[in-house]
């Protein structure tokens, strides 16, 4: 079983806070932490038909059975428990006394906000980190091979092909879930959808033009892509604003969290077929996008990455804003290092006089320092703390 980078964060959490929501996507291995953290703990499954039942039409009888507490799995399939739950721990006034997970962010959080302000922590937990996926294989894998399998624990509990990991993962979780928030019409259109974001991983997104692509309104793709991101699918990069006196972007760039699952949409079988893959370096750009959203998940920080581009081309993939000093980030998927992968850096870093340091991650396997950059291998990336947890 390997040990997540959360763990002890989530530990602590519980030493703190009557309640800690564990939220993410499915899969993501939210029910595996808390019975390796929590393992002292009763634990129910709100996705059992039975318990469900039981909890909505006798709450109080529900969580009576549990005096200690317990791990309540699948939160959000009985949202009203959350008003019970707030009543016990104002009454018992005890850390620690109930572990929530939940897999949907788009009703959850508003239940959570409203019922136990104040009373829970919040901790978000994605798939693997390339620390945790890799720690003892990391330099014998190669950088196709880990973009075409992606992170979501279960391919690498149980030794599974991603292809059809992915396959049964967007017909049973994505769907399912997705037709229990939404309504949607035509499955068939909403699968054209998926794979056109898919295509779009790393680009700024236009609502109008993914609408006309697959032949709904500007309203239902704006809808269709809320849903997408609060179940932790995708991420739309909001662009890094401040008194620059330029004129900048002001639409945000879409990415998919997992590359394995973004694969999959493209149709890429294999990880050979990724070496000559016109998306491969919007695919690696997503991976370090994806891997510094973790870092800043697994140390309980808020999200605060963003993207920099201004009207005339001049961007920075990546922006870590850490209280006003910004840390700017490039991917390059290449091996090799050319001068013009430094040109978005050394822009903003004129124009950015607080900028705190730069980092450029290549496809390479070598790290030094170059123009004031830390140049860094796509492997040394697991390693990479800006700023500290």
């Amino acid at each position: 079983m390997i040990p997540r980078e959360l763990a002890a964060k989530t530990e602590r959490l519980a030493r703190q806070y009557p309640v800690v929501t564990i939220t993410g996507p499915r899969q993501s291995g939210k029910t595996t932490l808390c019975r390796m953290v929590f393992s002292d703990k009763a634990y129910v499954s709100l996705e059992d038909l039975d318990q469900r039942e039981f909890a909505r039409q006798d709450p109080r009888g529900f969580l009576n059975r549990f005096p200690e507490g317990a791990v309540i799995d699948e939160i959000q399939r009985v949202p009203e428990l959350l008003s019970y739950i707030q009543t016990i721990v104002d009454r018992k006034n005890l850390e620690g006394q109930f572990i929530l997970t939940g897999s949907q962010q788009f009703d959850l959080l508003e239940n959570i906000t409203q019922s136990l302000a104040g009373r829970t922590a919040l901790v978000r937990l994605l798939p693997f980190s390339l620390a945790e996926a890799y720690a003892a294989e990391l330099k014998s894998v190669s950088l196709d091979q880990v973009l075409w399998t992606g992170f979501y624990p279960r391919i690498f509990d149980k030794g599974l092909n991603p292809t059809e990991a992915m396959s049964f993962y967007v017909n049973t979780y994505i769907e399912r879930d997705l037709r229990a928030l939404i309504n949607i019409r035509d499955l068939s259109q909403f699968e054209i959808f998926l794979k056109l974001c898919a295509g779009r991983t790393g680009q700024i997104l236009n609502l109008s033009s993914l609408g006309n692509d697959c032949g709904v309104n500007h309203n239902t793709v704006k809808s269709w892509l809320s849903v997408l991101e609060a179940s932790y699918i995708v991420k739309r990069l909001r662009p890094f604003y401040k008194n620059f006196n330029k004129r900048l972007i002001k639409s945000p760039k879409l990415y998919f969290l997992d590359t394995g699952l973004a694969c999959f949409l493209l149709d890429i079988q294999t990880a050979a077929q990724l070496a000559a893959h016109p998306l491969r370096g919007a695919l690696f750009e997503s991976l370090v996008v994806a891997e510094m959203l973790k870092k800043r998940f697994n140390a309980v920080q808020t999200d605060n990455l963003f993207y920099f581009r201004d009207n005339v081309g001049n961007e920075v993939d990546l922006i870590w804003d850490q209280g006003g000093r910004p840390i700017a980030m490039e991917a390059k998927s290449g091996q090799t290092v050319s001068q013009d992968a430094f040109k978005g850096l050394a822009y903003f870093s004129k124009l950015a006089e607080d900028m705190d340091s730069a980092y450029l991650f290549y496809g390479g396997d070598e790290s030094y320092v170059r123009q004031s950059v830390q140049v860094t291998a796509w492997r040394d990336m697991a390693a990479v703390h800006p700023s500290p947890p």
